[in-house]
């Protein structure tokens, strides 16, 4: 029998006591710094009991928090009821941080652990500078949570196949070429990338070893000239696989030797890493002779930018993503007429059905988010055999849900009406939506960020005296992570960097606004960065909408729009129309068109 939450952290504190280290942090990170984990490295979760996408643990000889921001507060506090762990809520006025905390709670001399596999290089520094000055030491050569974990999972197994050239566009060996050319101009000899995104974008190679994320274990060695290694599971690849990758240049090693090429770069060699993106246990075994650059990925810039083929595969998802979804809401709201009895469960198989009768579907790209009523108001809320919401003839129902093919990856949000709905209901829709249509609309000069941007949406809220605690927009793989940096739609952060929105960039556009206990709303579509105009002011950028799947008025309240918020909702039903209604027929094609009549 697995032992209790409480059991748990009772034996981390015994090995803490063994080790002499007076704070152990637990972070929800792997070795690449991934925002979905395989199993092997939930730490976290495993001690906490809290399965939410984000958040850190820290235990002392006395005291348990877990640290996690507004997306999981509700979440967090009924899995940790009577753990012993204290919520620690993140982001909010008068609440520390964890290491502000520590400085608080230590003393001079103490020491913390945290494991050299799941904190950046950059993270490390951070907290050494932090902490350093109140005499407070880190360890990372200790891996406290491994060391009590029974049974903890294996590496996931899953095969890597090739990504088609036909969908990926571009060949492994321009990639390549391209990366290598950005190395020289750095004076790089070796490039390590350990971001899975990366790996699988550079190499046009895919997996599951992350759930929804169709990523693979592996760390990547680039050398500026001749050959590069891919340190994966030899077992995952076919032997044909393994000789298309040598004909690129690309050689296999096994996944746990990486740590040993890394030691044989000697003074002779430059290694271009991104501080933010490799883990300090990998780092550890580089010759301290070993000249260093740090920067971003040159190829986390490269994957964000879609091309011209990738845009076309992606705006043919879109129409059979949207028309899936139709047939989806058709068939929710034909059940609910009919007095079936429907849950959130059921919205959740519904979507999956649709989508997986589409082509090229390979699976959903994030767990749908299906939240009735009170379960909108959480963000991140999931639906479980064991806690769900039966559907009810009145009210919202919030869905947020997205799929992977082989041609892109979907992420979208809509609000359904299913009955009447309140006066206060209708208005906190709009207003969301007056914010979604502000930010769709923008025009922006070329070099502009998204913190520049996030206050387009948030102003009709604020105007309001309302406002929601997640950013408005992140960035979107091309059938990889449903979450894809470097760029976001966030309010600014003092010392964050300001990534330049660029053509080709995919950002979802997601104001919302919760209300605990009473509803949720959020808007979502997913809009590609185009070149708009130049003028005598230099050259201007603006949003291509992307997402194909028309708004439920039904939840919103018209009156509240102004004749060009009106106007451009009309105008994008009627693309909604243009584009789904070849893929639809009968009842489904009805459904369409009576939903993207004019306001």
């Amino acid at each position: 029998m697995s032992p209790s939450i409480p059991a748990r952290i009772a034996a981390l504190r015994e090995a803490m006591s063994r080790h002499g280290i007076a704070a152990c942090l637990v972070p929800t990170a792997d070795p690449h710094l991934s925002e979905y984990l395989p199993a092997h490295w939930q730490a976290r979760q495993w001690l906490s009991g809290f399965d939410g996408s984000a958040g850190t643990l820290l235990v002392t000889a006395t005291e348990a928090g877990l640290w996690t921001d507004s997306r999981y507060f509700s979440q967090a506090e009924a899995q940790l009821a009577g753990s012993g762990i204290a919520l620690m809520k993140q982001r909010i006025a008068h609440a520390p941080e964890h290491l502000i905390w520590l400085q608080q709670h230590l003393h001079q001399g103490d020491v913390i652990a945290i494991a050299g596999d799941s904190v950046s290089v950059a993270t490390q520094r951070q907290i050494e500078r932090q902490l350093g000055s109140a005499g407070i030491a880190l360890r990372v050569d200790l891996d406290l949570p491994g060391m009590i974990w029974p049974e903890r999972p294996a590496l996931p197994k899953a095969p890597v196949v090739e990504h088609p050239l036909n969908y990926a566009g571009t060949s492994r060996a321009e990639k390549f070429d391209k990366l290598r050319h950005a190395m020289r101009k750095q004076h790089a000899s070796h490039h390590l990338v350990s971001s899975l995104d990366d790996i699988a974008w550079l190499t046009n190679l895919r997996g599951s070893d992350v759930e929804c994320n169709p990523v693979f274990l592996a760390h990547l060695l680039v050398g500026a000239s001749g050959t590069s290694t891919l340190f994966v599971d030899r077992a995952k690849l076919s032997d044909t696989l393994v000789a298309a990758l040598a004909e690129d240049g690309i050689r296999v090693a096994a996944y746990s030797t990486l740590n040993d090429a890394l030691g044989e770069l000697g003074a002779t060699d430059t290694l271009l890493f991104d501080p933010g993106r490799v883990v300090s246990a990998v780092l550890q075994s580089v010759k301290p002779d070993v000249k260093r650059i740090e920067g971003t990925n040159p190829s986390t810039v490269f994957k964000a930018c879609k091309t011209k083929t990738e845009l076309e595969h992606i705006r043919e998802v879109m129409r059979r993503d949207g028309a899936a979804l139709v047939r989806a809401f058709r068939r929710l709201e034909e059940r609910l007429t009919a007095g079936m009895a429907q849950t959130e469960l059921d919205v959740d198989t519904l979507l999956r059905e649709e989508r997986s009768a589409q082509p090229n579907f390979v699976g959903e790209s994030f767990a749908t988010i299906a939240g009735y009523m009170e379960n909108g108001a959480l963000p991140h809320y999931r639906a479980t055999p064991e806690s769900h919401n039966t559907l009810q003839r009145h009210g919202l129902l919030l869905i947020d849900s997205g799929g992977q093919y082989l041609g892109g990856t979907t992420d979208i949000t809509r609000v359904l009406a299913l009955g009447p709905t309140t006066t206060e209901q209708r208005r906190d829709a709009t207003l969301v939506m007056k914010g979604m249509i502000a930010l769709s609309r923008a025009r922006f000069p070329k070099g502009a960020s998204g913190p520049q941007l996030d206050a387009l949406a948030r102003a009709p809220l604020w105007a309001a005296g309302m406002d929601y605690g997640h950013g408005t927009g992140h960035g979107v793989g091309y059938f990889l992570n449903v979450h894809e940096g470097p760029q976001g739609i966030r309010p600014p952060v003092a010392g964050g960097a300001l990534v330049a929105l660029e053509p080709g960039m995919i950002s979802s556009i997601e104001p919302g606004l919760y209300k605990p206990a009473r509803h949720g709303i959020r808007h979502e579509n997913l809009a590609v960065v185009t070149e708009a105009d130049e003028t005598e002011f230099g050259e201007f950028y603006a949003f291509e909408t992307l997402t194909l799947c028309p708004f439920d008025r039904r939840a919103l309240e018209p009156s509240l729009l102004n004749p060009e918020e009106r106007a451009w909702l009309d105008d994008y039903h009627a693309s909604v129309r243009a584009a789904l209604a070849p893929l639809l027929e009968d009842a489904d094609l009805a459904w369409l068109e009576k939903h993207c009549t004019p306001l």
